[in-house]
């Protein structure tokens, strides 16, 4: 799906996301009981939001941290235009505490999300990313709490609301 189409959500599809991020496990026909809808009717909007892209999959949300990588940063990445995006990104797909990169805009070309098991072990990794020869330069950041977790639940919540409003 492209960023130029939208999906639109309304109340029982807010509360079906809200219900599967409270409780991933559970079941269409639970859901349907809880919300109370039929079942089928559970079925075709997971089937709509999931075909859609809303919902992007039904995996377990891994925490870094308890798995013993308690550092994260933030790393931002000139690369040599000759090289192009392509070639860094594979590289950076090749690493696997590399959770997340992003084309960007402004001085830098890319950003990316990096776990490490400690500040010693993030040297290690910083040196990975930048031994790549398209990679010119790095910047980083380190994060020393999270004050709000990645969360897409509020935002579910205003897009169901703004759902019957006239544009203004």
């Amino acid at each position: 799906m492209t960023t130029e189409q939208s999906v639109q959500l309304d109340e029982v599809d807010a509360l079906l996301i809200a219900l599967l991020a409270e409780e991933p496990r559970i079941g269409v026909l639970e859901c349907s009981r809880r919300l109370r809808v039929a079942r089928g009717t559970v079925q075709a909007r997971l089937d709509k939001l999931t075909r859609r892209g809303v919902i992007g999959g039904f995996g377990p949300d891994i925490s870094p941290a308890a798995i013993g990588f308690g550092v994260t940063s933030f790393v931002t990445l000139e690369i040599s235009q000759r090289h192009g995006h392509d070639p860094v990104t594979t590289h950076l797909a090749a690493i696997p505490e590399v959770l997340e990169a992003h084309t960007i805009t402004g001085s830098s070309d890319l950003l990316c999300r990096i776990v490490a098991r400690s500040n010693t072990d993030l040297q290690r990794v910083i040196d990975q990313i930048v031994s790549f020869a398209g990679i010119t330069r790095a910047s980083t950041i380190i994060a020393l709490a999270e004050a709000i977790p990645y969360r897409t639940l509020p935002l579910v919540r205003s897009a169901s609301q703004l759902q019957g409003r006239a544009p203004s």
